[in-house]
């Protein structure tokens, strides 16, 4: 399957269905990221399942997700099917051998998969905004938010630290207004109930700790190949946004960790976003323009993204100009959008005069594609109409009994199926709260029995006849005191508290990366 260097997709034909010449990505333009697009039912995810194979062959680690289940069947040998057979033989793919890959599965459920978690400070206030579908004003509140995190020492690591800091946050909105921007009681309600829906959709267990190590997902065997981690994302899917965040959070992170590398003979991972569409629907501008940057820069970090979606249309033309490496299967033609994708698609390719691209797009059948790859200086490759290859792992999902096995050797067993739950933000703000009201407690009872004491001394004194001494003593009465100190509120207590923090050494600003997450 793996050539001088090149990754085996499909054999491409001739207008008269005669075999034309193999279809390869050469390697060392594999990060310069691509995009599979097609309908559903057109083979995108054999396409998916069989460049995976080919990086993990190569030595590159893969991450992918699998959204309908069936991808998993990558961790099994392959079966001799009849079909795959005989495509097999149409392309002249001989010896066709099948193969079992090394896979590590993963789920934010911990169902299907190991654990896999972060942290609120590494998600970051951008990808937080966006997963809350937040306003302009809470999203200012929810930067404030983390500046306070950041500047007071007090670690945001799930959801309840958040929701503790943003409690404080609203008891003291006034004074935290004049230093930070003015901080709107109604925002912070509002980002406190999107929080509880976050919650109530399972976003609790993707934060937390331990937090995924980017390590894991970019580990290689004994024998040299690159492991092939798989994102159970049947149950995810149900909430589409988190399910965009969550991989736009891995991307960034692979950015922020990963050193420069330029350009290498091979990519140092493949990274494939199944379902790409949902990372852009509704997108605001400034994460849209985040995204195109990250992409463009993480390619120097040798990191291969590549977009799997149904419609071209779904990825910014930002974006799209950034994908190199391209397999187009079948796309339907029936509305003016779906018109306008075709015409789009085929405007990419570099154009093959034996055939009208615009023409063969919606006469592909299932299994064959357009594909066109960098070749030579980095220049697109003229589009070829190709049949892919078929795989060599299992056309199918694992049964549960395989999928526990793979789960149970894996090499990351044990480190993330248990939760950690250290001193952070919401432990903090009530260990401080709490002092702060025995404080005041105390203060009051010193007040009380000063009082006392008092009253108990003025009832026992003695007089002297003929010094006025022996005139009714006065009334006693308790009067409020006149001096302009008040005594502190448990609040603002809390707050001086906080501000002593900031001012010590230890309150140094974290530093945060392009998409709002921490730099490590």
């Amino acid at each position: 399957m793996l050539q001088d260097g090149k990754l085996y997709i499909g054999t491409s034909r001739k207008p008269d269905d005669t075999i034309n010449k193999g279809e390869y990505l050469d390697l060392k333009f594999g990060n310069r990221h691509g995009l599979v697009t097609g309908a559903t039912g057109t083979g995108k995810t054999v396409t998916l399942q069989i460049l995976a194979e080919g990086f993990s062959n190569a030595g590159v680690p893969v991450f992918c997700a699998d959204v309908k289940g069936d991808l998993s069947g990558i961790g099994a040998i392959g079966e001799a099917k009849d079909f795959l057979l005989k495509r097999a033989e149409q392309i002249g793919l001989a010896p066709y051998d099948f193969q079992q890959f090394p896979v590590i599965f993963w789920d934010l459920y911990g169902e299907k998969g190991h654990r896999v978690r972060t942290t609120m400070s590494e998600m970051g206030p951008l990808l937080l905004s966006r997963l809350m579908n937040a306003t302009d004003a809470q999203e200012g509140v929810i930067n404030i938010a983390f500046k306070i995190a950041d500047e007071g020492g007090l670690p945001l690591l799930d959801l309840k630290d958040l929701q503790s800091l943003l409690t404080y946050m609203g008891e003291n909105a006034t004074a935290l207004s004049n230093k930070f921007g003015f901080i709107s009681k109604a925002s912070v309600g509002s980002i406190q109930r999107e929080l509880l829906i976050l919650e109530q959709q399972g976003a609790e267990h993707f934060f937390g700790e331990p937090a995924l190590k980017i390590s894991d997902i970019m580990r290689t065997t004994n024998d040299g190949r690159g492991a092939i981690s798989v994102l159970a994302a049947d149950k995810l899917m149900m909430n589409p946004r988190l399910y965009g965040t969550f991989l736009l959070w891995m991307l960034s992170e692979l950015f922020e960790v990963l050193p420069e590398v330029g350009d290498p003979d091979r990519p140092k991972l493949v990274f494939f976003f199944d379902e790409a569409h949902l990372l852009f629907n509704d997108a605001p501008k400034v994460l849209v323009e985040r995204v195109e940057q990250v992409v463009r820069l993480i390619r120097s970090k040798g990191v291969g993204v590549y977009f799997v979606t149904q419609n071209p249309l779904d990825v910014p033309e930002t974006v799209l100009a950034q994908l190199g490496n391209r397999v187009q299967h079948a796309l339907r033609a029936y509305t003016p959008r779906e018109q306008k994708a075709v015409k789009t698609a085929a405007d990419t390719f570099r154009p093959n005069p034996d055939f009208d691209c615009a023409a063969v797009i919606t006469q592909l059948g299932t299994g064959e594609a357009l594909v066109s790859t960098l070749e030579g200086k980095g220049a697109p490759s003229m589009v070829e109409r190709t049949l892919v290859r078929p795989p060599a792992s299992r056309l199918g999902p694992l049964t549960e009994a395989e999928r526990a096995e793979v789960i149970k050797v894996s090499p990351v067993a044990g480190l993330y199926d248990e939760d950690f739950d250290r001193e952070s933000a919401y432990e903090m703000l009530a260990a401080r709260a709490r002092k702060a009201t025995e404080a005041a407690e105390a203060e009051k009872r010193a007040e009380e029995e000063a009082e006392a004491a008092e009253q108990t001394s003025g009832g026992s004194r003695w007089t002297l006849p003929g010094f006025g001494d022996d005139d009714p003593a006065p009334t006693t009465t308790t009067r409020k005191r006149t001096s302009g100190y008040q005594r502190e509120t448990v609040a603002e207590a809390a707050m001086k508290s906080v501000a002593r923090t900031v001012a010590s050494s230890l309150g140094r600003a974290l530093v945060r990366g392009i998409l709002g997450s921490l730099k490590r």
